[in-house]
C-alpha cells in the first residue's frame, strides 16, 4: 500500500509501474486508469460492460515524495454524474490548407507519369 511521505516516485513506478497518463495542467499529478472489460452474453451481440473503471489519482511533490491520493471507483459516485457511452469523432476542415496541400501531393504521386516524347 502507497503510504504518505514514505513513498517516492521510483518506487511507485516500481510498484504500479508508469502512470496512465499525466495532467497536462499539473505535472506533479500522476492518473492511473483501471478499466476491466466483460462480454456480456451471447444473447447481447458480444456488446462488453465495464466490471471495473477506477481511477487512481497521486499528488508527487517537487522533492518527488507523494504527498496526497485519491481513489474515485464508479460505484462510489452517485448518480448526479452521468458518463455518455458516444465515441469522439476527429473532425478536420476539408479545405484547410494543409489538407489541400498533402491532397495535392497524392493526386501528383498516384497520377500516371506523362512523358513527353521529343521528335526529331
Amino acid at each position: 500500500m502507497l503510504k504518505i511521505n514514505e513513498n517516492n516516485s521510483n518506487d511507485i513506478v516500481s510498484l504500479l509501474g508508469p502512470p496512465s497518463t499525466k495532467s497536462k495542467f499539473d505535472k506533479n499529478l500522476w492518473i492511473y486508469i483501471e478499466r476491466k472489460k466483460v462480454k456480456k452474453s451471447i444473447f447481447k451481440l458480444g456488446k462488453e460492460k465495464y466490471v471495473s473503471n477506477n481511477v487512481l489519482a497521486l499528488k508527487i511533490d517537487n522533492k518527488g515524495l507523494l504527498k496526497d491520493k485519491k481513489i474515485y471507483r464508479l460505484e462510489d459516485m452517485d448518480d448526479s454524474y452521468k458518463f455518455s457511452e458516444d465515441i469522439t469523432s476527429i473532425s478536420y476542415k476539408n479545405n484547410s490548407f494543409i489538407y489541400n496541400l498533402l491532397t495535392s501531393i497524392k493526386q501528383r504521386i498516384n497520377a500516371p507519369v506523362q512523358r513527353t516524347k521529343k521528335q526529331k
